[in-house]
C-alpha cells in the first residue's frame, strides 16, 4: 500500500473513520486510484470508537489530514464536529465525507448520489414504486432523501422506534408526503412485503464477518421484489442469495461504494479517478478472500 509514497513529509493523508472498520475496502480502491494518477496521497482506515470521535477530528486539524470518509456509526454525529455543512448533508442529516481546507472542516454527503447512480446504472426504476428501507442511520437517511420524491410509498423499518419515527417524521415534513415507520418484526414483513416493489437494506446485518445471517426470513420474499443491499463485503449477502433463489432481482452495494467514492475523490483532489480500476481492485480483493 505504501509504495506510492513519494515524500513522507509532503504526502497528503486521507482516512476513513468507522467502528468497526476492518471490513472497509475504501483504502484499496482509493490508493490504487491515487497511484494510477501519480498523486502523492495515501488513504488509511482508522477504527474510532464513538466516544473518541471529537478527538479524531481534532487530530485531523492538528495533522492537516486533507480529508476523510465517515462510515458506521459516525455519519450523524459528525455533523457537530465540522465547521461547515453542505446543503445536501444538512438536508440528509448525515455526513460521509469531509474536506480539510486550511484547518476548516467541511462536511458533505455523497451516499445519496452514489446510491441513485448505482440504481440508474442497474436500470432499476424507482418511479411510483413502493419502497421499504431497513434501518434509520446515516445511509438510510441518504437513501430516503434520494428516493422519496420519485416513490409512491416509503416505509422505514428499524429496530429502535425513536430513530425510525424521527426519520419518518422529518421526511414527511420535508417533502409533504407521508412516510410510515414500522418496528423491525417478522409480522411487518409478512404483512407489508407483498405490496413492496423495492426493499433497501441499509443495516449491517449480513456484513462481514457475519455473512450467513439475513435481516428477513426467506419465506417472506417474493419474485416481484427488487432487493438493493448496500453491503458490499461480501459481494453477495445472505439476503441477496435468498432473494435470488426466490426469483427477486438483486443489486449489491459495490457500485454505490464506487460511485460515492468517486465523488469524494474528485472533491479532495479535483481529479477524476479510473472508475473501472477502482472497481476491479475491490473485486480482486474480495475474490481472494
Amino acid at each position: 500500500m505504501f509504495d506510492q509514497l513519494k515524500n513522507s513529509t509532503r504526502t497528503n493523508i486521507i482516512c476513513i473513520f468507522g467502528h468497526p472498520i476492518e471490513h472497509s475496502m475504501s483504502p484499496i480502491m482509493h490508493n490504487i486510484a491515487f497511484k494510477d494518477l501519480g498523486l502523492d496521497y495515501i488513504y488509511i482506515a482508522i477504527d474510532i470508537a464513538p466516544n473518541n470521535l471529537k478527538q479524531a477530528f481534532d487530530v485531523v486539524r492538528a495533522l492537516d489530514i486533507k480529508g476523510a470518509n465517515i462510515t458506521v456509526p459516525h455519519k450523524k454525529r459528525t455533523l457537530q464536529y465540522v465547521d461547515e455543512i453542505s446543503p445536501i448533508a444538512r438536508k440528509i442529516g448525515a455526513i460521509n465525507t469531509i474536506k480539510n481546507e486550511d484547518g476548516k472542516l467541511i462536511g458533505t454527503n455523497t451516499d445519496a448520489s452514489g446510491a441513485k447512480k448505482a440504481l440508474k446504472e442497474a436500470n432499476i426504476d424507482i418511479n411510483e414504486k413502493n419502497v421499504m428501507i431497513l434501518g434509520a442511520g446515516g445511509a438510510a437517511r441518504a437513501l430516503a432523501h434520494s428516493l422519496i420524491e420519485e416513490t409512491n410509498n416509503l416505509f422505514i423499518v428499524n429496530r429502535t422506534s425513536n430513530r425510525g419515527k424521527n426519520l419518518a417524521r422529518e421526511l414527511t415534513k420535508e417533502y409533504h408526503k407521508e412516510v410510515l415507520f414500522k418496528k423491525f418484526k417478522n409480522k411487518i414483513f409478512e404483512e407489508k412485503l407483498p405490496s413492496i416493489d423495492i426493499l433497501v437494506n441499509t443495516t449491517t446485518i449480513g456484513m462481514f464477518p457475519d455473512i450467513h445471517i439475513s435481516p428477513i426470513p426467506k419465506n417472506y420474499l417474493h419474485d416481484d421484489l427488487t432487493i438493493f443491499d448496500i453491503i458490499y463485503n461480501p459481494l453477495e449477502t445472505q439476503l441477496m442469495k435468498d432473494a435470488s433463489e426466490k426469483g427477486c432481482r438483486v443489486l449489491g452495494g459495490l457500485d454505490m461504494l464506487i460511485y460515492q467514492g468517486v465523488l469524494s475523490f474528485e472533491w479532495w483532489t479535483n481529479q477524476t479517478p479510473n472508475v473501472e480500476l477502482m472497481k476491479k481492485s475491490i473485486l480482486d480483493e474480495l475474490e481472494v478472500k
